[in-house]
């Protein structure tokens, strides 16, 4: 594999993101003004329910958790849903099936060059400060070892997902009800929005199962593990690693099938 046409495709994703320094600011600004209500919000559940600890977790580890996934979903958010809704609505799909690479490498690494600015942009000083406020609150081990395992595998899950719901756009050329429902199901069956430990214990054991906990769930409970068991953190990424392979799988046949649909409006 050459390595070299994927990196030129980071780099240049790096520059476009780079381009767009105010969009940084809004992100920052917007994050801020979440997690005030997300702050405000917990701390009045765990003053109504009167214990310092709910579902196994303290307000603080609460707190920590719901911070952090905000941040990952900063860094692993892709729009390609977008990307490919509005391909296809404008005939440009057509031209970079023409490319000389495959369109679903092409679209991620694309992606690749966002990563890394918003790895060092959002989420490295957003980790760097919840530590420092939190004092040694997150565990500083083996654990960051597998939470990075896991994050390259929750970036590969959450991709897969994204581009096969983007392919949907194929048959329906609409981008935004898709994509808004995706986010919803996304955002709540992961964690992101409330921590999977206070989900009723019976939808608990269904949406661990379900390819979603493995995109912030997983990382995060790696993560914050200051004493992670084998056991655990094998079934953890080896969770992952299969909803990484299925998932790829099934997008790139998904893709495959549906490429023989294809109309195009424009261009």
């Amino acid at each position: 594999m050459n390595l070299k046409k994927y990196f030129t495709l980071t780099r240049a994703g790096m520059i476009e993101a780079l381009q767009f320094r105010l969009s940084f600011i809004m992100i920052a600004v917007g994050n801020v003004l979440y997690l005030i209500v997300v702050y405000f919000l917990w701390k009045s559940i765990y003053a109504s329910a009167g214990t310092d600890v709910v579902s196994g977790m303290t307000f603080t580890d609460t707190l920590i958790y719901l911070v952090l996934a905000t941040a990952l979903f900063n860094f692993m958010e892709m729009y390609t849903v977008w990307e490919i809704g509005r391909s296809i609505q404008s005939g440009k799909i057509v031209l970079d099936l023409l490319k000389p690479i495959e369109y679903r490498k092409y679209l991620f690494w694309s992606y690749t060059g966002s990563f890394v600015t918003q790895f060092f942009l959002t989420f490295l000083p957003t980790f760097i400060i919840v530590a420092a406020v939190t004092h040694g609150a997150i565990p500083l081990g083996i654990n960051l070892l597998f939470f990075v395992l896991s994050v390259v595998m929750a970036v590969s899950v959450n991709y897969s997902i994204d581009f096969l719901v983007g392919t949907i756009c194929l048959y329906t050329e609409s981008i935004w009800g898709i994509n808004i429902m995706k986010q919803v199901i996304v955002l709540l069956l992961s964690g992101a929005t409330v921590p999977l430990a206070f989900f009723p214990e019976g939808l608990r054991k269904i949406v661990m199962l379900l390819p979603f906990q493995s995109v912030y769930n997983a990382p995060l409970t790696l993560l914050l593990d200051g004493s992670p068991q084998t056991g655990t953190v094998l079934k953890t990424l080896g969770t992952q690693l299969f909803w990484c392979v299925t998932m790829t799988l099934l997008s790139k046949l998904f893709w495959k099938l549906s490429l023989r649909k294809i109309t195009v409006n424009g261009g």
